[in-house]
């Protein structure tokens, strides 16, 4: 068996390679990777209009409680408030070109680095929102790509506003660059579970009832109420075991699930739900995940927008 073709070329790093070359350039419609650009830019542009007013108020807090992080390190100081301000209209301008299309090879990678230093300066005034981060990077993914040869301004104005016909790779790798991204993030936070004191036994679901007892406890001592489904759960042990045991195994499994299509659809489908389940549980609200735009790459969304 060991001189049989088939068994050692099985083993070989060259097909490994070669066959995660064809997995990364999988063909796709250039309305799926448009249908994922539009979710992407509307919700960052909603994101982004209804903080306009808090951020403007953060960029009028005190210096002393800036400590910048990501590309505002090069920073010393806060910037002037009405700087900051029409960066942040810029960002909203750049999002919504970018959202339809319009000069998308510009204003895409603009949209990208305005968003990211955006968040990046919010995130450096009294604490960091990490949950910002995955937009980022998928604002990144889809601006390295050809996101607007399809439903966009610039197709519309080369008259043909549904793109190429057919799949192509050169619209399947940003989407395999945002979902991988994705499932990335997720699977750091389980290996950082794992990593962490209790190691594999964060499973028994005792850590994650003291976690919720905590936010609930800290949530009603600030003012502000907390989940009512928390009360009625936290004498359930075997509940939060099967919950602890779900959350571990989405997060450590998306790298997995990945590379075949229909697992990585009901991945997705299982994150979103577990963020739902947050939310129900903690009052956490995952504001991209919850929405589904984060998941836009997974999905055939050529089918949704030809209904």
């Amino acid at each position: 068996m060991r001189g049989h073709p088939a068994v050692s070329r099985r083993c070989t790093p060259a097909l490994l390679t070669e066959r995660l070359s064809v997995w990364w350039f999988t063909p796709a419609p250039a309305a799926r990777l448009a249908g994922t650009r539009i979710t992407h830019g509307a919700f960052s542009l909603w994101y982004l209009a209804k903080r306009r007013s808090m951020l403007a108020e953060i960029h009028r807090s005190g210096s002393n409680d800036f400590a910048p992080v990501g590309p505002c390190r090069i920073l010393s100081k806060p910037l002037p408030a009405t700087v900051a301000d029409r960066i942040v209209d810029a960002t909203l301008v750049a999002a919504a070109a970018a959202a339809t299309g319009l000069c998308y090879r510009v204003t895409g990678p603009m949209a990208g680095a305005l968003l990211t230093w955006t968040l990046s300066y919010r995130n450096s005034w009294t604490m960091i929102f990490h949950n910002d981060n995955l937009m980022v990077l998928h604002a990144a993914a889809l601006a390295a790509g050809p996101s607007a040869d399809a439903l966009s301004v610039d197709a519309w104005v080369r008259g043909c506003r549904t793109g190429p016909s057919g799949a192509d790779a050169r619209y399947g790798w940003p989407l395999q660059l945002a979902s991988t991204t994705t499932v990335t993030t997720y699977a750091l936070a389980g290996v950082a579970k794992v990593a962490g004191p209790l190691g594999w036994k964060w499973t028994s679901g005792e850590s994650l009832r003291r976690q919720v007892a905590v936010d609930g406890v800290r949530k009603e001592a600030f003012g502000s109420p907390a989940s009512p489904l928390a009360y009625k759960l936290y004498g359930n042990v075997t509940l939060f075991r099967i919950l602890a045991l779900g959350s571990m195994a989405i997060e450590l499994l998306g790298p997995i699930a990945i590379f075949d299509r229909r697992l990585a659809r009901l991945w997705a489908l299982a994150a979103w739900q577990l963020h739902w389940g947050i939310l129900a549980i903690m009052k956490i609200k995952f504001r991209y995940q919850l929405s589904g735009a984060a998941y836009a790459s997974f999905m055939d969304l050529e089918r949704l927008i030809r209904r």
